[in-house]
């Protein structure tokens, strides 16, 4: 089982270790060196916070893309914040929990493509959502690279995909029919803050479950027996991703 997760865009101020260096995912180096060069271009121009979707008060992050390859790294599960990541609580994981979220949690940046948890890399301000000149549209950039690297006879996709990303990160990999996309509902319509919160109730469930559901209906099984109010959708076409509503008070 593999569990997708967004970045995010609250981080960690500061990593506390050396630069950046090797990542898992090694077929994603040569994307990943063209969106970085792009991404310090972008944030020196004049009108970088517009470039990069930046409020005012956000051009102090400006300085830390500029600083990205010199910048102190600390791992993806550690630089992620926000309510997501306070849900999935990594750092407090029990140690078996701990160990599956690093085989089985890829984190999706519009920066770096994919990250597992362990990955070191320093803060930074890119959201998927962003049209890098010259790149263009962030996600529409990275699907090739992801696809090959994730699909490939060498990719770790071996059973089901749950996927916890917001739209706009669900457009770097499309994983079809065996993926669940995890859909939050409250009074029958869907909810966008209070689904970070249970996309990462559920990731920690699942992690400290050591749960490896192989089908939809197994992960909707499961997670119906750990508490949670789901219903899964009918089969969907052929290459299409399953829906699995979860249902909030």
């Amino acid at each position: 089982m593999l569990i997708l997760l967004p970045a995010s865009e609250g981080k960690a101020e500061q990593g506390s270790g050396p630069p950046f260096g090797a990542l898992s995912f090694p077929g994603l180096d040569r994307s990943r060196e063209r969106v970085l060069k792009a991404l310090i271009r972008a944030s020196r121009r004049r009108d970088a916070l517009d470039v990069l979707g930046l409020t005012p008060g956000l051009a102090g992050e400006l300085d830390k893309n500029l600083a990205l390859r010199t910048a102190p790294a600390l791992p993806a599960g550690a630089l992620y914040t926000g309510v997501l990541y306070d849900n999935l609580g990594l750092a407090a994981l029990s140690d078996e929990a701990a160990k599956r979220a690093e085989e089985s949690v890829l984190i999706f940046s519009g920066l770096w493509g994919v990250l597992r948890v362990t990955d070191r890399v320093p803060p930074y301000r890119l959201s998927m959502g962003v049209s890098l000149p010259p790149l263009g549209g962030l996600a529409a950039f990275w699907r090739p690279a992801v696809s090959k690297e994730l699909d490939g006879v060498d990719g770790p996709v071996d059973g089901l995909v749950v996927d916890m990303r917001s739209s706009a990160y669900a457009g770097a990999w499309r994983p079809g029919s065996r993926s669940v996309g995890v859909r939050v509902l409250r009074g029958g319509k869907v909810v966008s803050h209070m689904a970070k919160a249970t996309r990462g109730v559920i990731a920690r469930a699942l992690l400290e479950a050591g749960a490896d559901p192989g089908t939809p209906y197994e992960l909707a099984e499961m997670l119906g027996e750990l508490g949670h109010d789901v219903r899964l959708s009918d089969e969907p076409a052929a290459g299409r991703a399953w829906t699995l509503d979860v249902r909030v008070s």
